[in-house]
């Protein structure tokens, strides 16, 4: 057996691993009873320093070192061997006892955060919160000397391989000299053609759930390969060949439970279109979180809000709540899921407004990780953020720095990925209408096919093969870029 072929053998054993984790994972936000934290934590704990002992041990560095001797002309293995080496690199950086100590910390915060959210309580999450920055700066730190770039980027490098600061303020700073005027033009605009009309609840709890099963299967959802469950904070989890998808519903607000739905059915598809010969091995994974979350925002914002989805969609939603009327009309269907407002709620944010969510915690989680900043500092920063970025201020830390689940589950360095997935979702969406001109009459009648077609052979089917960019480039003819996404919200908004 050579080396290389030795290294499939061992990664394929840890890709399994790093399966089950996240059905564990799954699991403990789903449907694991309280009780069941504590045992948890422990067999997260116990999966986590498994694969890290599996990626630390010694003979994988040897491995390494004499399969990148060998001549390897097929460039899937080419790319393969070098996600193998920045694995190997992100583990060696770190000792087991700091692995195993932020998982049992991270799966703690998280479930304190669960209790705290609802009631507001940051007080009661705030110590839980510092134990696991703490730990993430060792580790930001310990990675940073080992990748030779800064603690905040090596955090990043985990999300979105190869970006570094610089990228992010480019593409960041374009978007803040854009979007305030744009805002201002858009709300403008809105208020000159008068409120939409809404359709009034209650909207049944169960004709939501077969609605957004009925839509997301037209998207391209194989119930055989995936579920739809509830959870607190919607998420796509799971693996390529079993994802799971999880929403919440209001009866007041269909729409909402239903975007998000379909949001998580863009990444779902993408998870589903990976390169089913790759499994389990690292070049066959998700290139990064901003190609992921260019696949969710593709699908729900570029598409589902969009006139010729709704064009199929509106008569399904108006018959599932047995609606009837004006408010029910595809064009009027259309004005609500594009309606701009400056709010408080990242996942509830338009595309619009969306970009300032995330610039204001790629900023503060930057602090935070550098030590300019306190965990005790954060609701307060977070709302004088706000207010610098949108103009208002959250009255609550429910709607401000509790709302989101990723800082207390130890994930910094994630956010930016999401502006950059809405980035390069308008650039993939151009370039794939441009190519097929079936794509959008087909999703006026319902039919995801020509463009799943063409994004698994341009973005999914891809994994990892190449960088973000480099992907991008061979599929849209460019790097991740602002143009299309300005050009995609004056033509929504402004025409």
């Amino acid at each position: 057996m050579s080396s290389y072929t030795e290294l499939e053998s061992r990664f394929r054993r840890i890709g399994a691993l790093e399966e089950a984790e996240g059905i564990l994972h799954w699991d403990m936000s789903v449907i694991m009873p309280n009780g069941g934290a504590g045992s948890r934590a422990e067999q997260l704990a116990a999966m986590k320093l498994t694969i890290h002992e599996l990626l630390t041990d010694p003979l994988l560095e040897d491995l390494l070192n004499d399969a990148e001797t060998q001549s390897l002309d097929d460039i899937w293995q080419l790319a393969n061997l070098r996600e193998m080496r920045r694995r190997w690199q992100h583990a060696n950086a770190l000792d087991g006892e700091l692995v195993e100590a932020l998982s049992k910390s991270s799966s703690k915060c998280e479930m304190i955060w669960r209790e705290a959210r609802p009631k507001n309580d940051f007080a009661a999450v705030s110590d839980a919160l510092s134990e696991v920055l703490n730990l993430v700066r060792q580790k930001a730190e310990t990675k940073a000397s080992t990748l030779g770039v800064s603690p905040y980027e090596a955090l990043l490098d985990q999300f979105e391989p190869g970006t570094r600061i610089v990228d992010i303020d480019r593409l960041f700073d374009d978007l803040a000299s854009f979007l305030p005027n744009f805002l201002d033009d858009a709300l403008s605009r809105q208020e000159a053609a008068g409120e939409p009309l809404k359709p009034v609840g209650p909207f049944d709890l169960t004709a939501q759930q077969k609605l957004a099963a009925k839509l997301m299967e037209h998207v391209g959802f194989d119930f055989d390969h995936g579920r739809l469950d509830i959870s607190l904070h919607p998420f796509c989890g799971g693996v390529p060949d079993d994802v799971r998808i999880t929403t919440r519903y209001e009866e007041d607000d269909f729409a909402q439970s239903l975007m998000g739905v379909l949001h998580e059915t863009g990444h779902a598809m993408y998870e589903r279109g990976l390169p089913v010969e790759w499994r389990l091995q690292p070049v066959g994974q998700a290139r990064g979180m901003a190609l992921h979350e260019s696949q969710s925002l593709l699908v729900e914002m570029q598409i589902c809000r969009g006139s010729e989805f709704l064009t199929f969609a509106a008569p399904l939603m108006r018959d599932a709540f047995n609606g009837s009327g004006a408010a029910w009309a595809p064009d009027n269907m259309q004005r609500l899921q594009a309606r701009v407002e400056r709010g408080f709620i990242r996942v509830d944010a338009d595309e619009v407004t969306y970009p300032a969510h995330v610039i204001l915690r790629y900023r503060l989680e930057r602090a935070l990780i550098s030590g300019e900043m306190q965990i005790s500092d954060l609701p307060t920063a977070w709302n004088d953020g706000m207010k610098e970025l949108l103009g208002i201020v959250p009255e609550t830390d429910r709607e401000g720095c509790l709302q989101d689940i990723h800082w207390f589950d130890g994930a910094f360095g994630y956010f930016p990925t999401y502006t950059m997935g809405a980035l390069a979702a308008a650039q993939i969406y151009q370039a794939a209408s441009g190519a097929d001109r079936n794509i959008k009459p087909a999703i006026s009648e319902g039919d995801f096919g020509p463009l799943m077609t063409w994004l698994r052979t341009n973005i999914h089917g891809k994994g990892s093969v190449g960088t973000t960019d480099e992907i991008l480039t061979e599929a849209t003819g460019l790097p991740l870029g602002t143009e299309a996404f300005k050009s995609h919200l004056k033509a929504r908004y402004l025409n």
